[in-house]
């Protein structure tokens, strides 16, 4: 346990102080983290003065670019990871890293997390403090497709730079996981301490297997492994073949897009609201916690149609089609443990959220057509279809 964390106002705290000296009956390697936790010094705000180098792999994301930002604009440093693969238009990942590449403690390197050697270069190049961990081959109906190559970049990536942060020592380590992880589960809302045993798809599959290895290399090595499970992440820069932006683009530019048949009801979480809880566990060393990140109040995808129609002011053009089988009825995240151990509080209502995302896509819309750029499109093995991914991870 580092000295430096147990520290309230320069001082090590008592509790921590005796554990330290051996004058306490527990040791720290006895203490559960959520009973020394209340005794220590906050470690956010210890790293509020404490410049700190992070590697954050899918930088070029959705997801990963927005948390890249909100560590660059507190002070820290930020080497990003991305291998720009063609899930969907690479273009539009160059463009998310535009606000990036405008910090000087931000540098970008183009490597596959799989690449061992090109990682092991990265992590001998730099001292990390913590790896946040949001590559990965996002898409749960695609992964029925490409099992194996879900398996390779979610599993394998992943024990990748699990192995590389033990050598290197790197204790914190924080990883993007998704709500598909509770598949068939009849307990709702979904609770950490769902064994999780029924994933509907492989993109779960391979994400809860990242998960118990993480827990591996707690118990034998003593990393911090956090795994935050995202809940319906949209927002600015959302992923092209996502649903609020495949409802954007049919009402911006009158295309025809799928709507699965049924009452279907998700999670929506807006992006700075899961950035937020990716930051409090990158500062929380936890031990070994797995952590839903979602709003914790499910709206139907119908009710999600409407608020858009109604600030876009005109239809989307729908076409009902059967649900396939990989297909979540409800993602509800409980989210006491969020609360308790990240202090995690959404703050953006789904109607204000809506609303950033629609003017960010017709800003966007304004820009490309400016530019005389093509609409992203989906690449070929993609089906542009309105029905509902329960997670929104982001290679």
């Amino acid at each position: 346990m580092r000295k430096e964390f147990l520290q309230t106002e320069g001082h090590l705290n008592p509790l921590a102080e005796k554990i330290l000296d051996g004058t306490s009956e527990c040791s720290a390697a006895d203490v559960n983290i959520q009973t020394l936790l209340p005794f220590l010094f906050p470690l956010s705000q210890h790293l509020a003065c404490t410049l700190m180098k992070y590697l954050v792999t899918g930088t070029a994301g959705f997801i990963g670019s927005h948390v890249a930002k909100r560590l660059l604009q507190r002070g820290d440093t930020v080497v990003g990871v991305d291998n720009f693969n063609s899930y969907y238009d690479p273009q539009q990942k160059r463009s998310n890293l535009k606000v990036l590449e405008k910090h000087e403690a931000f540098e970008i390197a183009v490597a596959d997390i799989r690449d061992r050697h090109g990682m092991q270069a990265l992590f001998q190049e730099h001292s990390f403090d913590a790896v946040v961990h949001l590559a990965a081959m996002a898409g749960v109906r695609n992964s029925i497709v490409q099992p194996a190559v879900y398996f390779d970049v979610n599993f394998n990536g992943t024990q990748t730079l699990l192995e590389l942060s033990r050598v290197h020592d790197v204790t914190q380590f924080v990883m993007a996981s998704t709500s598909s992880a509770y598949g068939g589960t009849r307990t709702i809302p979904f609770v950490e301490s769902d064994p999780c045993v029924a994933p509907l798809q492989p993109y779960a599959t391979s994400k809860r297997a990242a998960e118990l290895m993480g827990r591996t290399y707690h118990e034998q090595y003593g990393i911090n492994f956090t795994s935050v499970r995202f809940f319906t992440v949209y927002g600015p820069s959302g992923r092209p073949d996502m649903m609020p932006f495949l409802l954007a683009d049919s009402i911006l530019n009158e295309r025809q897009v799928p709507l699965y048949e049924g009452d279907f009801k998700r999670d929506w979480t807006f992006v700075d609201d899961i950035v937020s809880g990716v930051v409090s566990a990158t500062d929380r060393p936890l031990g070994f916690e797995i952590i839903n990140l979602g709003r914790g109040a499910p709206e139907s995808l119908s009710h999600f149609i409407k608020i858009m129609e109604s600030v876009a002011g005109e239809k989307a053009n729908l076409v009902g089609q059967p649900a396939p089988s990989t297909e979540m009825l409800t993602t509800f995240a409980d989210t006491t443990k969020a609360k308790r151990l990240l202090d995690f509080d959404p703050q953006v209502a789904l109607a204000e959220g809506v609303e950033r995302f629609w003017n960010w896509f017709v800003s966007r819309q304004f820009e490309m057509e400016k530019t005389s750029c093509k609409n992203v499109v989906a690449p070929p093995h993609v089906t542009w279809q309105a029905g509902v991914a329960a997670d929104v991870t982001t290679p």
